[in-house]
């Protein structure tokens, strides 16, 4: 079964370099783990990529999801937003069936 990669914006790919994560020898890890308020959360950490890792790349920068994340992210976008409340890096994911309000944890 052929699963559609998430879809990193070219403002995550930006922040990305503003932080300096590639000179750090780093990467944008996006995965899903079992928790939070509905069900799943995100984790969105800067880690080293690892051997089956889906490596997105764009300006010099790199996002990594792992196998099993990949189902649950599939059609995903990957972007940096800037508001009043914070800036973070978001997933707009279509697989989702309701979120909780910050954003972070989801249910199927």
């Amino acid at each position: 079964m052929l699963t559609l990669p998430p879809k990193v914006t070219t403002r995550a790919f930006e922040r990305l370099a503003e932080i300096g994560a590639a000179a750090q020898g780093k990467a944008l890890r996006v995965a899903v783990e079992g928790g939070g308020c509905s069900g799943f959360q995100y984790e969105i950490i800067l880690d080293d990529a690892r051997a089956d890792d889906m490596v997105l790349e764009g300006a010099g920068e790199k996002v990594l999801v792992d196998p099993v994340s990949l189902p649950f992210l599939a059609g995903a976008t990957i972007t940096f937003s800037e508001e009043l409340i914070g800036a973070r890096f978001v997933i707009d994911n279509p697989n989702a069936t309701s979120s909780c309000g910050c954003g972070t944890s989801f249910s199927m």
